[in-house]
């Protein structure tokens, strides 16, 4: 009864779907005409007196091959015609209502997600620009991605929502949210506002990270309200904490000095020996550990290498999933060092770091830039502390990886990776080893 009821409504008024409705069972009777004409008038006996009348009326002789056949294929084609007419006009008028912005480009958005559905499962684990960088490239291959991102950052924004809130911190998540966004329009733009100089209270914080703050008051739970912010960007792909647990990073420098939190450990100008969580029983959400289990490529990195890539490995259970998984699992080395936390490493070292952290081997291939910035950009970098991390391939060969190198950096005013290059090698690499989507 509710479903008849549901059906009557289309044909209340103001709806604007009646006139094109009436033009469909009009068009399917033209087709019909038209094909009864084309087959034989004189089948049927009902038929043979239409076509005599006809005759009567216009002397028009639509029993004859010379005006049956053209008289018959514009029958059908205009009934056709009136047919995607009406189902076009139907359709427009509906999403006109429900999404008009995007009206004008249905057909390219159905095209575009039914195919992007069909891509490879692909996982990121990471944090910080770096992840969020290569997110852009790889959400227009596929939106079967899961990017599981780290939540121990205490600086900033998400550092004052932390302990006022008593949240998880959501900067990094809502970087990740912004770079899957399906267009990045005037919304995701919002979502990365910050307020700045707007008194007590809001100044620094950005409007992403208060929207996921009150998501989270409101359903009570901090995992719902990043899928419910997701939504209102319509992402390709979901982003996940690797833990929904209060934790904070602990880093044991070389000499000796244990320093507490993600901020203060990079400040510290000691090299890092080891990285912990604590509390150290962190446990992953079960979304993280299945999406790793089912996924055709899980990818390390790219970013900062014990702040943002490492505590995601410490959770219990995830360096574990990620050994047992059947994908391509590749390491994506960063361009850059980072002052106080990899001073001087080449390649070889980003990879150590994460094996000796990990206790074990958990990706075969290393991405590796090779690629010159301008030297402008090097200077600029230098003046920061930061170097270009050197390409050291032997090194990591002789450890057992198969390293990658390319091209994978943007000539901008930045140093980062490029979406679109990283993006194509790494399913490049995917097809090659007949990884076919799943």
């Amino acid at each position: 009864m509710n479903r008849l009821k549901s059906m009557i409504k289309w044909l209340y008024p103001g709806m604007r779907v009646k006139r094109w409705l009436i033009l469909t069972p009009v068009g399917v009777s033209l087709v019909l005409a038209g094909a009864w004409l084309l087959v034989n008038l004189r089948i049927y006996d009902v038929l043979d007196k239409i076509a005599r009348h006809v005759y009567i009326t216009t002397r028009l002789d639509i029993s004859d091959p010379r005006i049956n056949i053209p008289l018959s294929l514009t029958l059908i084609i205009g009934g056709l015609v009136l047919i995607f007419v009406s189902f076009r006009q139907v359709i427009g008028s509906i999403t006109s209502v429900i999404s008009p912005m995007q009206k004008d480009r249905l057909a390219d958005i159905i095209y575009q997600r039914r195919y992007l559905s069909q891509g490879y499962r692909i996982v990121v684990i990471g944090g910080g620009t770096g992840l969020s960088t290569m997110l852009r490239g790889l959400k227009e291959h596929t939106s079967n991605i899961v990017a599981i991102v780290t939540v121990t950052d205490d600086g900033g924004s998400s550092g004052m929502l932390q302990r006022q809130l008593g949240m998880l911190p959501p900067g990094d998540i809502r970087n990740c949210i912004v770079a899957l966004a399906d267009e990045e329009t005037l919304m995701t733009e919002l979502f990365q506002h910050r307020f700045d100089d707007a008194g007590e209270g809001l100044s620094g914080h950005s409007f992403g990270n208060l929207l996921i703050a009150a998501m989270t008051a409101i359903t009570g739970d901090f995992e719902r309200a990043v899928k419910e912010s997701s939504k209102v960007l319509a992402t390709r792909g979901r982003v996940l904490p690797s833990t929904i647990e209060n934790v904070r990073l602990r880093a044991e420098l070389a000499d000796g000095t244990i320093v507490d939190g993600e901020t203060n450990i990079a400040k510290s100008t000691q090299p890092i020996r080891r990285i912990t969580l604590v509390p150290p029983d962190i446990k992953p959400l079960q979304e993280v550990l299945d999406a790793i289990m089912l996924a055709n490529v899980v990818i390390i990195g790219p970013g900062s290498v014990y702040t943002s890539v490492i505590p995601n490995l410490l959770v219990q259970g995830m360096v574990d999933a990620i050994a047992a998984s059947r994908a391509i699992k590749i390491y994506v080395c960063n361009v850059m060092t980072q002052p106080g936390e990899t001073d001087g490493y080449k390649a070889s070292d980003h990879v150590r770091a994460v094996e000796q952290h990990a206790g074990k081997r958990i990706f075969n291939y290393v991405f590796v830039n090779k690629e010159v910035p301008s030297v402008r950009l090097l200077e600029k970098y230098q003046e920061q502390g930061a170097e270009l991390v050197f390409p050291d391939v032997d090194v990591i060969r002789e450890m057992g990886y198969k390293p990658i190198t390319g091209s994978f950096i943007s000539q901008t005013d930045v140093v980062r990776h490029d979406p679109q290059k990283l993006a194509q090698a790494i399913l490049r690499l995917a097809f090659e080893k007949s990884f076919l989507p799943r």
